[in-house]
């Protein structure tokens, strides 16, 4: 019982708790907002490379063999590189470069619950291997939901949504978080086996956001120079080593 709220609180801080710093970042104004979102994103590279590489990799290898352990990584990597295919779910930092959602922003709703579903999903599986595990890939979900839910409130807005409706539906998104968290909690009870390869799944989805959906952000030199970028992925990298 403790297990599945420490669970379900950790999946409340990392979806919910982006959802509503990023609403708070549009209230800035559209220049301070357009220099502070890349910092957050350069943090987030380093956060979630981080949890892959130093927590959930040493974890899910604890527990299985390098290869089959490796082969679940590459799994996961696969598996987000489709749902971005299929457009079902996709980051977006930057509203303006996003416009594949002005003409259907719903996906913006649909992508978001089930990335949140995802997430929720993840930290409840590091939460049952260890609760600092838990709570390190919960920073490294807020940290890299921020700057994703900044761009997709900013799109619904551009697509006609009242900030309010806009802020609603995001929290309505967020809340699929709860909902993973709640269904990996039951299925890591059944089959506590399954839980390595959940982790090594999961290490292979934070690379591939890492690598394919931020990191190209940051080569577009969008408000923040390499010496900096470097420096915040660093931060996010040692945040992670230090808990």
């Amino acid at each position: 019982m403790r297990l599945a709220a420490i669970s379900i609180g950790l999946s409340i801080l990392g979806s919910l708790g982006g959802v509503i710093v990023a609403s708070s970042f549009l209230l800035l104004g559209e220049k301070l907002r357009t220099r502070l979102v890349p910092w957050l994103v350069s943090y987030a590279v380093g956060t979630l490379v981080g949890v892959a590489l130093i927590a959930l990799v040493p974890e899910a290898l604890a527990e299985l063999p390098a290869r089959p352990a490796m082969f679940t990584m590459v799994l996961g990597i696969l598996a987000f590189f489709l749902l971005e295919k299929a457009v079902i779910w996709r980051h977006c930092h930057d509203d303006e470069a996003c416009h594949v959602h002005n003409s259907a922003a719903s996906l913006v709703i649909i992508g978001d619950a089930f990335h949140t579903f995802v997430d929720g999903a993840v930290i409840a599986a590091a939460v049952l291997t260890s609760v600092p595990l838990g709570l390190t890939t919960a920073l490294a979900v807020a940290a890299h939901e921020i700057p994703q839910e900044v761009g997709d409130v900013a799109i619904l807005l551009r697509a006609g949504y009242s900030r309010s409706r806009a802020f609603t539906l995001n929290v309505l998104a967020g809340a699929g978080g709860i909902l993973g968290a709640a269904a990996m909690i039951t299925a890591g009870r059944a089959l506590p086996q399954a839980l390595p390869y959940v982790l090594a799944f999961a290490a292979g989805n934070f690379l591939y956001v890492a690598m394919a959906d931020l990191i190209p952000d940051l080569h577009r030199g969008h408000g923040a120079g390499g010496a900096r970028q470097v420096l915040l992925i660093a931060a996010g990298v040692i945040t992670i080593a230090l808990l």
